[in-house]
């Protein structure tokens, strides 16, 4: 295949942008090592940031037979019954983690709030992982069900500021232009060129970016886990090729501080607001775990702005974990972690910090990417009538 002459290119040119990524996005340590260090202190409040479960296809290509709905029974998009598990599964981990932040056992509006973009996907598994969270206790039985039913809150897409990000934001789209536009990704995009006309031709739609391969890896990943066999002229380019291109589109939404500030600083100053009220005494309902259902662009977003993010696509109910502790002398700090798999999850260090941050240094290091006023913040004197939307959907 013509693209494949190219091969040592590639690899010179994606190990340079991977360099290159470090330095932007001055990453500094981003994946630490899982240790035990909190036996001086004690978690009192837990931020949780997941990916919905395994999906359909949100779309296939046109020459691929599996473009029939008969295929995808529960419609494109949607939930699958193995992802309905995955999340299930995740609860029932989450509720053994968190076990101390659950007194009794027992469910109360005023200990968690769940939130999720306005996705069935995304609701469907914040109520899986629910159920899998808070079984009834013999006090909350209340039918033959092994059930019960918990509210998780959401607002249109349009006025989604914190998961999808889908309300306007002027600024963003200026932002994207600029970076699909610059030259890193001009370069790329012109070493890509063979795989994408070759994409295209295949495919049977426009393929001309990174964002749309890893779209395209998606779908092929999603079409192996149901046991369907991939169109031939995919096997030489998947999943290796099509998900280090695709990878390469997640680092392209967040390429810049703005990006960054714009689209991931939202969920951010949420939850470092959340952990001051928590240290404060001033968090009403004094709760103790706040759950935010998203996309795989929700998460690479949100770690990308804490400047942790390691290059890849977000898996399937991919986990993020913010979590509160206070020692003996009531001082606050921060540990995340990232939960990418059925795995332990990793612990996370930021920047010029310890893996155990000071809450106020937590906050002071990662100031600069957050908003102040994101209204105001997303305006821009530049027209941005034509530009290329923002990709809010996940992939």
């Amino acid at each position: 295949m013509p693209f494949r002459n190219n091969s040592s290119k590639m690899k010179d040119f994606i190990g340079c942008a991977l360099v290159c990524s470090i330095l932007l996005f001055n990453c500094g340590n981003v994946l630490g090592q899982s240790q035990n260090l909190h036996n001086d202190t004690e978690i009192v409040f837990a931020s949780i940031v997941f990916r919905h479960g395994e999906r359909n296809p949100n779309s296939v290509c046109p020459n691929d037979q599996h473009k029939e709905l008969r295929y995808w029974p529960e419609g494109l998009g949607m939930l699958t019954d193995r992802g309905k598990l995955q999340h299930y599964e995740l609860g029932k981990w989450l509720r053994k983690r968190y076990d101390s932040l659950i007194p009794g056992g027992i469910y109360s509006k005023d200990l968690i709030y769940v939130q999720s973009s306005d996705w069935d996907r995304t609701l469907m598994s914040a109520q899986a992982n629910l159920a899998g969270m808070f079984p009834p206790t013999q006090k909350e039985f209340w039918s033959d069900l092994d059930w019960q039913p918990i509210p998780v809150h959401t607002i249109p897409s349009r006025f989604d500021k914190l998961i999808a990000v889908h309300h306007p934001c002027p600024k963003l789209l200026e932002e994207k232009h600029n970076i699909m536009h610059s030259p890193i990704v001009k370069r790329y995009n012109k070493l890509h060129k063979q795989l994408y006309a070759k994409l295209t031709n295949d495919c049977g739609e426009s393929i001309n970016n990174a964002n749309n391969v890893g779209s395209k890896y998606t779908t092929f990943l999603i079409e192996t886990l149901h046991n369907y066999t991939i169109p031939n002229w995919a096997k030489d380019v998947y999943p290796d090729t099509l998900y280090r291109v695709g990878t390469f589109g997640f680092q392209t939404r967040t390429m810049t501080d703005v990006m960054k500030r714009l689209r991931g600083g939202p969920l951010l100053k949420d939850i470092i607001s959340h952990m001051k009220q928590k240290r404060d005494g001033t968090l009403k309902p004094n709760r103790n775990l706040w759950v935010y259902s998203g996309h795989d662009t929700t998460v690479a977003a949100f770690l990308d702005t804490m400047r942790v993010f390691k290059p890849h696509i977000p898996p399937f109910a991919a986990t993020v974990m913010v979590e509160l502790r206070k020692n003996q002398d009531n001082q606050h700090f921060v540990s995340v972690y990232y939960k990418r798999t059925t795995e332990e999850p990793e612990l996370l260090t930021i920047a010029g910090c310890e893996p155990l941050c000071p809450l106020d240094r937590f906050e002071s290091l990662l100031s600069d990417l957050i908003p102040v006023n994101w209204e105001d913040e997303c305006k821009t004197t530049t027209s941005v009538t034509g530009f290329e939307p923002v990709d809010y959907e996940d992939e």
